[in-house]
C-alpha cells in the first residue's frame, strides 16, 4: 500500500531523495543506488517493465489516493468480538517506537530519530523533551527504541530508554557502535539524572550495523530484561557473535533496576563474559511479555527470510541461532541446514514467510475478557495484529485480528483496558475496543 518493500522506506508520501522525475526514478531502478542495498534491476528487469514501473511509483508518489484509501473500516469481526477501531493521534508522530502510559491520561513515545515526547489528552506534545542522549542511527531498527517505567515509578521517578549508541556521538551511521541501556527522571521537558546500566567496551563495537534490537520487561519479581540483536551489517555477516558469550550481540539480558548483576543469572560471577547474560543464540528479539497467571515469558524473534520464532524465555538457554534456523538468508543463500538439534531449544511456533515479528503483550483486564492471558503477537512487514492462545506451550489457536493498518511498532493494554497499538507508514496510535462492551 506504501510501495515498500520488507526493510525499504516508503514511496508513498515520502521525499524520495534519489530524484523525484521520471528520469531519475528510472536511473534508480535500472543502475541501482551505490552505498545502498538497492540493487541494479536492469539485470532483472526488461527495459519496458522498468519504463512502466516507473511511471506507476510516480501515479502513486504524486497521487497517493491511487494506492491508500483514508477510508478504512471502523470495524473489524473477529472469532470473539467486533472491534472498533479509531485513530486516536496521527499528528505529531514521526517514526514512533515505543509508547508507555504513566496514567489513562499521559504516556511517553519513544522516536526512532532520537525524540522522547509527551503525549496528553490524546495529542502529541509539541515541545520535545530535551537532554536526551544522542543516537547513533535513526535507521528503522536503530534510533531511540524501546522505553520502560520502574515498578515504582511513582514513586522514584526513574524512566529506562535503550538507543543506538557511538561514543564519538555522531550520526554516522557507518561508524561502530552498539545499544546502550540507561535511566533517568522526566522533570517536566527536561531528562534529568542519567544513569548508564549496560554499555559494551568500545572494541565491542560494530560497524555498519543493523538490528540493534531493543525490548524492555520488568518481571513481577522487579528484574529488568532487555535484548540486543545480532548487528549484522552490509558487510558482516554477523558470524557467531550471539553464541560468544564475551559479546552482547544476540543475546537476552537480566539486570537489577540499578545496574547490577542478580546472584542467579547463570554467568554471574565468571570471568571474560557479559554477567548480565541471561540467554542467548537470539537473532534479533522485538518482543518480550510475561504471562499474567503463570509467570513464564515468552520473546519474538526475527528470522532472515522465514523462521520468524516465539519462543519461551529459560534462564541460561542457547536458542542456537544460527546454527539452527527454519528461515534462509536474504537472497535465498543458506545459513543452516539444521533446524533441530539434539538438546537445543525448539520455538514454540515460527513463521514462514516471515511476518516481521514485533513487539507482543499479553491480555489481561476487564475490556476483552474472553482474550484473557492470550497473547497478541504483531508484524511489521505483514502489518499484522494476531492473538494465540498458548496452552501447556503449545499454540492452540492463531487468528489475524488486525492487518493492513501499518506496520505494526508497539502494543499496549492501557490504563482504561483498551488495546493500543503504535504503528508505522503511516505513523499513528491506534485505540481498539469491543464494538459491544
Amino acid at each position: 500500500q506504501q510501495l515498500q518493500g520488507s526493510i525499504a522506506p516508503a514511496l508513498v508520501n515520502s521525499a524520495l531523495k534519489h530524484g523525484e522525475d521520471f528520469d531519475a526514478i528510472l536511473k534508480s531502478i535500472s543502475e541501482g543506488i551505490a552505498s545502498t542495498e538497492m540493487v541494479d534491476f536492469a539485470k532483472t528487469l526488461q527495459e519496458d517493465q522498468i519504463r512502466d514501473l516507473t511511471t506507476y511509483i510516480i501515479a502513486a508518489h504524486k497521487s497517493p489516493d491511487l494506492i491508500i484509501s483514508d477510508d478504512k473500516p471502523s470495524e473489524v469481526g473477529t472469532k470473539h468480538y467486533d472491534l472498533r477501531i479509531e485513530k486516536i493521534v496521527g499528528e505529531g508522530l514521526d517514526k514512533p517506537w515505543g509508547i508507555e502510559f504513566l496514567n489513562a491520561d499521559s504516556a511517553l513515545v519513544t522516536f526512532s530519530k532520537g525524540e522522547l515526547r509527551w503525549l496528553v489528552g490524546g495529542k502529541v506534545d509539541s515541545k520535545k523533551i530535551e537532554g536526551i542522549p544522542k543516537t547513533y542511527a535513526s535507521d528503522m531498527f536503530g534510533g531511540l527504541m524501546d522505553v520502560a517505567l520502574d515498578p515504582d515509578h511513582e514513586k522514584n521517578g526513574w524512566v529506562y530508554l535503550a538507543y543506538s549508541y557511538n561514543s564519538a556521538g555522531t550520526k554516522d551511521e557507518n561508524a561502530p557502535g552498539t545499544t546502550k541501556i540507561v535511566r533517568g527522571k522526566v522533570k517536566g521537558h527536561r531528562w534529568t539524572d542519567e544513569q548508564t546500566l549496560f554499555q559494551a567496551h568500545d572494541s565491542l563495537f560494530v560497524a555498519y550495523g543493523t538490528r540493534w534490537g531493543c525490548r524492555f520487561l520488568f518481571d513481577k519479581q522487579g528484574y529488568l530484561y532487555f535484548t540486543i540483536g545480532e548487528m549484522r551489517g552490509p558487510h558482516d555477516s554477523g558470524g557467531r557473535r550471539p553464541q560468544l558469550l564475551a559479546r552482547p550481540e544476540g543475546k537476552i539480558f537480566r539486570i537489577n533496576r540499578d545496574g547490577s548483576i542478580p546472584e542467579s543469572n547463570p554467568l554471574k560471577n565468571k570471568k571474560n563474559v557479559f554477567q548480565a547474560i541471561y540467554a542467548w543464540g537470539t537473532r534479533n528479539v522485538q518482543g518480550i511479555a510475561q504471562h499474567p497467571a503463570t509467570g513464564e515469558i515468552y520473546f519474538t524473534d526475527h528470522g532472515p527470510e522465514g523462521g520468524d520464532e516465539l519462543n519461551r524465555l529459560k534462564n541460561g538457554t542457547n536458542y542456537v541461532w544460527p546454527d539452527i534456523t527454519y528461515g534462509v538468508d536474504y537472497g535465498g543463500a543458506i545459513i543452516s541446514n539444521e533446524t533441530h538439534k539434539e538438546g537445543m531449544e525448539q520455538p514454540l511456533t515460527y513463521w514462514t514467510p516471515s511476518i516481521a515479528v514485533s513487539a507482543i503483550e499479553f491480555v489481561s483486564g476487564h475490556m476483552f475478557p474472553k482474550w484473557n492471558n492470550d497473547l497478541l503477537v504483531t508484524a511489521l512487514k505483514f502489518e499484522e495484529v494476531r492473538r494465540l492462545a498458548i496452552e501447556n506451550d503449545k499454540v492452540k489457536d492463531d487468528e489475524i485480528l488486525l492487518k493492513g493498518y501499518g506496520r505494526v511498532r508497539d502494543i499496549k493494554i492501557g490504563p482504561d483496558g483498551a488495546l493500543y497499538v503504535l504503528t508505522n507508514t503511516p505513523d499513528a496510535l491506534l485505540r481498539i475496543t469491543p464494538k459491544t462492551p
